[in-house]
């Protein structure tokens, strides 16, 4: 990447920065464009608050536009957690359905299944990780005839493996069967198209690969999944009319159904800045970037005696590279490398590794000096 997107991201000055799988420093226009926001608060109050809500609708077009779906397939939440809780809280359920998931997916992703499961009788089928991968026939294995959703992460975020998303998400559509992805370790730094990859809802917070502030989160649901999700939270944004101030009404006919009420728009005007700048730099160069500086990464690691986790196969790598040492536990990695100033975290027993498009090769190959052989 050029010096002029490094300079972007004040966070290089201070530590070398490869932890954007956890939390991400944002960059110089995401803090600009939410600055600007509460500067106008401050001195205006709600005197252009016309203004803001045509901000946050261009947002949605921008969220919209980067995922290949409609603006009226995009809503804000909270987090990924909630909109994942959306879909789970807002199906008809009926004991003996079932849920296919994997063995290695985030809390996120499992908690609100798990809760289905326990309370509407409905079985929970994981596929096993394996030396760091799913085998995804043995995902397409556990969907039959009562399978109702199929739920997995872009990239699974304990060992940098990227699910097949085009490959499930054609198998579920064939059979009626929802298909929802947690995007939030591969959104940012790995193309994604929900119509190719036939996904009927998805959800990710601007906190990591998205470059963005904590606190809102990129919801999807699709036109044909939208009436198969009831929403279960709902508030006076929720209607079709929310300024007739009459509750006596329908749902919001699009995926804004699913805000209850009022929105951070400090957050998603940042988060838009942060998509303004992927537009800007183009997705499949950082794509390259990162698949290429992984490539590097696992050269290095192996070269000094470390195991490579995640796998480096065609289709499966992502931004994400996770490692292990017979000798040293994660955490004792973890604190060598932080002190340092070199920005990582301990996952599950493994070494978790994770660049950005202003991440250099000289700062891979300083990560390796500084790890012990």
């Amino acid at each position: 990447m050029t010096p002029e997107i490094r300079a972007l991201f004040p966070v290089t000055k201070n530590y070398v920065y490869l932890n954007h799988a956890a939390v991400a420093p944002i960059s110089l226009p995401v803090f600009e464009r939410m600055q600007e926001y509460a500067r106008d608060l401050l001195g205006h109050g709600l005197v252009h608050f016309r203004e803001w809500g045509e901000a946050v609708t261009r947002v949605r077009e921008l969220a919209a536009q980067f995922i290949n779906a409609k603006p009226d397939e995009i809503a804000f939440a909270p987090n990924t957690s909630s909109g994942l809780a959306f879909v789970a809280n807002g199906i008809d359920w009926q004991a003996g359905d079932n849920i296919v998931t994997a063995d290695c997916e985030f809390p996120a992703n499992i908690i609100p299944w798990r809760r289905v499961s326990r309370e509407f009788g409905v079985e929970l089928r994981m596929a096993r990780e394996r030396d760091g991968r799913l085998e995804t026939e043995e995902i397409l294995s556990l969907i039959d005839s009562r399978t109702r959703v199929v739920t997995l992460s872009f990239v699974e975020f304990a060992s940098g493996f990227r699910n097949d998303l085009a490959t499930i998400g054609r198998f579920c559509r064939e059979r009626g069967v929802l298909f929802v992805v947690d995007a939030i370790q591969g959104l940012g730094a790995l193309q994604l198209d929900v119509g190719a990859c036939c996904i009927d809802a998805l959800s990710a917070d601007a906190h990591k690969f998205l470059l963005g502030p904590d606190g809102v989160s990129l919801f999807y649901v699709s036109r044909s999944a939208m009436e198969r999700i009831k929403p279960t939270v709902v508030g006076w944004m929720s209607v079709a009319r929310p300024f007739d101030f009459d509750p006596d009404q329908p749902y919001a006919p699009n995926a804004q159904r699913f805000e209850a009420g009022a929105l951070n728009t400090a957050g998603i005007v940042g988060l838009g800045a942060a998509i303004e700048l992927f537009q800007q730099v183009g997705i499949e160069r950082i794509e390259r970037h990162l698949l290429k500086l992984g490539d590097s990464l696992c050269q290095g690691l192996l070269e000094k005696g470390y195991q490579i986790v995640s796998s480096r196969r065609e289709g499966e790598k992502s931004a994400v590279i996770c490692c292990r040492h017979d000798r040293f536990s994660a955490s004792h990695l973890y604190q060598i490398l932080n002190d340092h100033r070199i920005i990582t975290t301990p996952r599950l027993g493994r070494l978790r590794i994770s660049p950005h498009l202003y991440n250099t090769r000289e700062e891979v190959d300083e990560l390796i000096k500084s790890l012990p052989a």
